[in-house]
């Protein structure tokens, strides 16, 4: 290691104070809505900036321009700053462009043709791994801190998200060490899901640019592979999860993911934040992509909504409770338990509608119990937008069984229009959901413990026939849903008072 690289964790880490000045706050993601999305990081990376920028901090967003971005639509410039990144024996040209969405807000968009001009956003056409994703990400780090150098206003700190960005507290530590214009940089990782760490064979390591005095357990090697997320994790001098009971889970073997030792070890910088929807895009009193607006006062237009969508899909007429499920159908998320639960389900009386992708087998048997339902189920395989607005507006109960969920938007989305979660306790969802409770009732939906089929086909069969049985508590628990706060107010304030402490923290 060269005398000029700063080691990590040198400094004890206190509790976030106050900050009295706004804060020059710089957050970089993979993804970001609307510009481009595939997972609920583009929301949350849409959104905080939003709220940072509101709270009064000085925003800059950086997320690369990808061939499905719209230039025209978003007015993105044709000229912009251009820049140069080594990437191993290479020079990449590049450049970055910028937008004011709104007050107290940049969005710059980071440009190279070979990298970003693509189809797809990480896979290819086969759903596959780009194979130079450590490439083309280890270049858009590069890049991010290359174009802050040419703007000439050097950050208070950079909030990086997930193993793509994991590379930023890195170089701020080791290639940049000795720039005075990031002397005061202080940087901030969130984890959004530890189960994507940015693992890479050895071989590429000439990409990143770093020594190879790092490549050890203790450093960047992790089971004998490049992991860009403890880059982040080892090098940043602060690390959030996008809740506290994730915050938790993740230094246990079983959350970790390997990596808990080294969370365990940091457990002083790691702080659990939850994450908030923006209540712009999912308010049903706004909502101009759903049949009916209503609120927690005036209902009647969220049975419109639920008519509507029951006329579109074709789904059989009746009172009975409309379950939904608006989800990535993969490893973690409890569809398997769902597959295996959900025609036991309809035979009580349930009507069902799924929207999500992802595992092709899981694909499959819902179809195939759609297919045999008659007209008791709906599944739409792939995503879009609207029609997930207006499932969460007309449907009764949001099913949400994961084995892990760090955080979660979608139940929150759900108590915003609502609907009720029906969740695992794990993560956020244990965080944002409180099983009602009909002596007190208090209580925003319905929750459970066991991860198994027989747990939450009980725990839906419960809901159901609450729903039937005692309508008048049913609307009491949904309207104090609807009146709850899941915006990112109180997340923004814990988020500036991070940010100052992770400035003093690189000091």
């Amino acid at each position: 290691m060269s005398k000029k690289e700063k080691t990590a964790g040198t400094k004890k880490a206190t509790k976030p104070g106050k900050s009295k000045k706004p804060t020059e706050v710089v957050i970089v993601s993979s993804e970001a809505w609307p510009w481009v999305k595939t997972g609920g990081l583009a929301d949350v990376a849409g959104a905080l900036p939003r709220a940072m920028a509101q709270a009064g901090s000085k925003v800059r967003l950086f997320i690369p321009l990808y061939k499905s971005i719209d230039r025209k639509k978003f007015k993105i410039p044709a000229k912009g700053v251009k820049f140069s990144v080594p990437v191993s024996a290479r020079i990449m040209e590049g450049s970055a462009y910028m937008i004011r969405p709104s007050k107290g807000l940049e969005v710059w968009f980071i440009e190279q043709e070979h990298y970003f001009g693509r189809d797809g956003v990480y896979l290819d056409h086969a759903g596959h791994d780009y194979p130079d994703n450590l490439e083309r990400f280890a270049f858009f780090c590069r890049a991010v801190l290359e174009t802050l150098l040419a703007s000439g206003r050097p950050p208070d700190v950079i909030h990086c998200n997930d193993w793509q960005t994991g590379l930023i507290p890195a170089y701020l530590k080791t290639i940049y060490v000795g720039v005075p214009f990031f002397d005061k940089t202080g940087s901030l990782i969130t984890i959004h899901n530890m189960g994507y760490q940015g693992r890479f064979h050895p071989s590429q390591w000439h990409l990143l640019g770093i020594s190879w005095d790092h490549f050890h357990p203790g450093g960047l090697e992790s089971y004998g592979h490049i992991n860009l997320l403890k880059a982040g994790l080892i090098f940043a001098d602060i690390i959030t999860t996008v809740s506290p009971t994730y915050a938790k889970e993740i230094m246990e073997p079983d959350g970790g993911f390997g990596l808990d030792g080294l969370l365990r070890h940091r457990a002083d910088r790691v702080h659990g934040v939850l994450n908030g929807i923006d209540m712009d895009e999912w308010n049903p009193a706004t909502d101009k992509l759903i049949q009916s607006r209503f609120n927690h006062k005036e209902m009647k237009g969220k049975a419109e909504c639920k008519a509507a969508l029951c006329e579109e899909l074709n789904l059989a007429p009746g009172d009975g409770p409309l379950l939904a499920v608006v989800s990535r159908l993969a490893d973690g998320k409890g569809m398997e338990l769902l597959a295996g639960c959900l025609k036991s389900i309809l035979a009580k009386g349930g009507r069902f509608v799924l929207l999500g992708s992802g595992d092709k087998e899981l694909e499959r048997r819902f179809l195939k119990i759609a297919s045999s339902s008659g007209a008791r189920a709906s599944v739409t395989i792939g995503y879009d937008e609207r029609f997930s607005h207006r499932i969460q507006a007309g449907a009764d109960i949001l099913l949400v069984p994961s084995r892990y969920e760090p955080c979660g938007l979608t139940q929150m989305y759900a108590l915003a229009y609502g609907t009720a979660p029906l969740v695992r306790a794990t993560g956020g969802l244990n965080d944002t959901v409180r099983q009602f409770d009909l002596t007190t009732e208090e209580g925003n939906g319905f929750k459970y413990e066991e991860y198994s089929e027989a747990a939450l086909l009980s725990k839906s069969l419960e809901a159901m026939e609450f729903y039937l049985a005692k309508r008048e508590k049913w609307n009491k628990m949904v309207r104090m849903g609807m009146q709850e706060d899941n915006s990112w107010i109180h997340s923004a304030k814990m988020y500036h008072k991070l940010y100052r402490l992770a400035a003093d923290l690189s000091d």
